[in-house]
């Protein structure tokens, strides 16, 4: 486990890892589809962010880099085919991250919120649009605030 994150236990490091799929199906499939760009982007982009995000998320997205593409394949096949009833359980799912972000140091907890809406724009924004980039649907527009999921904000005077 990453270091920043040793007030959890592995099962929510994990969780925290795996609304990273989540995210990605959530937003992917909003239009019914779950589009291979969509989600090839999305794996690029943690890959990405391994090294190119806020220093306190590297370590982070190293792990879920590592098995991103594993945990995505099997809870794409675990979940329905119905737009609405895969939604519904993404959405309780990423729900239950507000108390695992709530044990977290503020800085890191915000730094994860904003990564987390942050990744929800660039899978929306790999589909669509002028050569199928940069365009995001108005299925996807309903869904990238992530509105299940607390906000955090930090600022340095706190």
């Amino acid at each position: 486990m990453e270091n920043n994150f040793t007030e959890l236990t592995e099962s929510e490091y994990q969780q925290l890892k795996d609304a990273i799929a989540d995210i990605t199906i959530l937003i992917a499939g909003a239009d019914g589809d779950i589009d291979e760009e969509e989600t090839a982007w999305a794996a690029k982009l943690t890959h990405i962010r391994s090294y190119a995000n806020a220093k306190i998320l590297h370590g982070f997205y190293k792990d879920v880099g590592a098995e991103f593409s594993e945990t995505l394949n099997k809870k794409i096949n675990s979940l329905p085919n119905n737009k609405e009833e895969r939604a519904s359980i993404i959405n309780d799912d990423l729900h239950k991250l507000n108390p695992i972000l709530g044990k977290l140091d503020k800085r890191i907890a915000a730094a994860m919120y904003t990564s987390y809406t942050s990744f929800a724009k660039h899978v929306a924004k790999a589909s669509g649009g002028l050569l199928r980039f940069f365009s995001i649907s108005s299925e996807e527009k309903q869904l990238i605030d992530l509105s299940m999921i607390d906000e955090i904000v930090y600022s340095e005077e706190e």
